[in-house]
């Protein structure tokens, strides 16, 4: 990635124009770049300076560091004000939420071209800074997830949108598990325009000063110039593991299935020794790792993900993020968040003990109550997100 301009270590997000492109880094790299709220609310502020400077024809997103882009919110800190019961207020969490949603929403309406460099980690909140890009960029080394349903919340972010770029089945496979994508299978599931080799994303910053923009440049025009500032060469979906699983998935992640159902299939076929086609190895593999991952994360939430996936393949982009915010308050006061934290992150003893134990315990009033609007009337957080 390009040398960074030795920076305040206090400063957790770093700022510069080259040549008429915005360059913003997030510069936590001790933590994999993870979102405070005080970076939420500085790139806002960015993003609007961004946008009232005629001379300023594009933005770009970077992480600091060789390892990551984004990892995510700062769960930690959000975990220890749940805790506390900081909902309300400036600093509580839930304004965390109503403030990252609010910005990921204006990158998506953007009026400017945004690259986002998807080097490294990209999960969670850098998946909703990066997917709002017009030029997503992994790479190699890249490692993208939506592993929210293991900390007790669902696939945020715009997530229950931007996934719904995916077929069905595997848009609920990648939310459902969590799995870690590469960077070409981040292109085979749209969560990516282009996968370089991350050598080749040094030095671009002298590309960029080599660009002589021509006046009265078009969003289009702009954004052809800077594909050619940043890929050398598309690896597209070469090396992906996903086409080849896509017969299990569509098999095992049918929409029309609970995910109580899809645990029951996987469970059945892995034991049961009489099936017509014997499953290879490899199969057998991936079927275990399904499953596990089904049965280790928050069994209400895995049935709330599952619905909510699948409303929002019918909702814009402003109303799945109300969803989502509504799914997320209920998820910090009554449900499974904060167990989450504490098993995976806290204590770290892989053993949370979920609410509803088990899958066969979750109802359909579980699911409605937590997809269900807590707020009355016009009184929604979000309330003026267009559409």
């Amino acid at each position: 990635m390009n040398a960074i301009p030795t920076p305040n270590p206090d400063q957790e997000v770093l700022f510069r124009v080259v040549n008429g492109c915005a360059i913003v880094t997030l510069n936590r790299p001790q933590a994999l770049n993870a979102l405070t709220h005080s970076m939420v609310r500085e790139l806002a502020v960015i993003l609007e300076r961004v946008r009232d400077d005629d001379r300023i024809l594009a933005l770009v997103l970077e992480g600091h560091g060789p390892k990551t882009f984004c990892a995510g919110g700062d769960v930690r800190a959000l975990y220890q004000q749940a805790k506390a019961g900081e909902r309300q207020g400036s600093n509580g969490w839930q304004q965390f939420f109503i403030d990252e949603y609010s910005l990921d929403y204006a990158l998506h309406m953007f009026e400017k071209p945004i690259v986002a460099l998807m080097d490294g980690v990209t999960m969670g909140g850098g998946m909703g800074l990066a997917q709002a890009a017009d030029l997503r960029v992994a790479t190699a080394r890249t490692k993208i997830a939506m592993p929210e349903t293991r900390i007790g919340l669902l696939p945020d972010v715009g997530a229950t949108s931007f996934m719904s770029k995916m077929d069905p089945a595997l848009e609920l496979y990648v939310g459902l598990t969590g799995v870690q994508l590469s960077g070409t299978d981040a292109v085979y599931c749209d969560l990516a325009d282009v996968c370089v080799e991350a050598q080749s994303l040094e030095g671009y910053e002298d590309r960029l000063r080599e660009v002589e923009w021509v006046e009265g440049a078009t969003v289009a025009s702009v954004l052809a110039v800077l594909r050619k500032v940043f890929v050398n060469h598309d690896l597209g979906t070469e090396n992906a593991i996903l086409p080849s699983l896509l017969p299990l998935i569509n098999l095992y992640f049918d929409s029309e299935k609970t995910v109580k159902q899809m645990a029951s299939d996987l469970q059945r076929d892995l034991f049961e020794d009489d099936l017509e086609k014997p499953r290879t190895e490899a199969e057998r593999k991936w079927m275990e790792g399904a499953l596990d991952a089904i049965t280790q994360c928050s069994p209400l939430m895995l049935e709330v993900t599952r619905e909510a996936l699948i409303l929002g393949r019918e909702m814009t982009l402003a109303q799945c993020f109300r969803m989502e915010l509504g799914v997320v308050r209920r998820a910090f006061e009554e449900g499974d968040f904060c167990e989450g934290v504490r098993a995976l992150l806290i204590d770290k003893d892989r053993n949370p003990h979920w609410k509803l134990r088990a899958l066969t315990g979750v109802w359909s009033e579980h699911i409605q109550h937590y997809l269900s609007c807590p707020w009355g009337g016009d009184s929604h957080p979000l309330v003026a997100l267009e559409g």
